[in-house]
């Protein structure tokens, strides 16, 4: 891959993460999760997907394998909140900084509770967005919780 560092990168880098940047073709579209994985070769249980949810007052991010679906009234439950919905796409730069298909744990406009699917304590490795369409990557799940100050929670469907 080319010498190319995104916001998520340089993030990694000041504080001593260690990363692999993983880069996937694509248009100007996002691409779906489960795709992601198999154009990167990767196992879909190990690639999460990053989603923003409004509560009463508060934004809350949830991360999760690529192909499950949240469980909002779980995830309230897991915020403390009585319920919590998704925010509108076209909201998605205002909140995050990122747009829909490169929206990454990391270095958002703001520092929101985040919340990852209790899985992710159980895998050698954990893989998001780089915070660019095309760009993924992958380090240890207790470094990005502990980077994200996240908490682990069963948020998803079906489980």
């Amino acid at each position: 891959m080319a010498e190319f560092k995104t916001n998520v990168m340089r993030i990694l880098d000041r504080e001593g993460v260690e990363y692999t940047a993983h880069e996937y073709p694509h248009g100007k579209e996002a691409v779906d999760g489960v795709s992601v994985a198999k154009l990167l070769g990767q196992n879909p249980e190990y690639v999460f997907k990053t989603l923003v949810t409004k509560g009463s007052k508060d934004y809350f991010v949830f991360v999760v394998p690529v192909a499950d679906e949240l469980d909002l009234k779980k995830c309230a439950k897991s915020v403390g909140e009585k319920s919590v919905e998704m925010i509108h796409v076209k909201d998605i730069t205002k909140i995050t900084g990122y747009v829909r298909g490169g929206c990454s744990p990391i270095g958002m406009k703001k520092q929101y509770k985040t919340t990852f699917h209790i899985t992710a304590q159980d895998i050698p490795q954990i893989i998001v967005s780089a915070g660019k369409i095309g760009y993924q990557i992958d380090l240890k799940p207790v470094d990005l919780i502990r980077l994200t100050n996240g908490q682990c929670a069963d948020i998803v469907k079906g489980q």
